[in-house]
């Protein structure tokens, strides 16, 4: 993520996303106050996450990592970076 906002690639997470591993600890500490009851985690997608596209996790272009084409590796089946 530190690598991609600064170099415009795509992150490999979205505000839902955020907002889902962020519910977790509320979620969890409601849970322990009702017994330990089983607590549902929100969509709050509304139930969009059915029907969005996936984002391309490539790297390609490679932002500042230099990684450049993946195709290049050495006898050792290692990337030459």
């Amino acid at each position: 993520m530190i690598n991609c906002l600064p170099n415009g690639l795509p992150v490999d997470m979205n505000v839902y996303d955020a907002a889902a591993w962020s519910s977790i600890t509320p979620l969890s500490e409601w849970s322990v106050a009702n017994g330990s009851k089983p607590i549902e985690v929100p969509d709050f997608t509304r139930g969009a996450w059915k029907t969005n596209k996936s984002l391309e996790l490539t790297l390609e272009g490679g932002g500042t990592t230099k990684v450049r084409n993946l195709k290049a590796v050495n006898a050792e089946g290692q990337l030459d970076i």
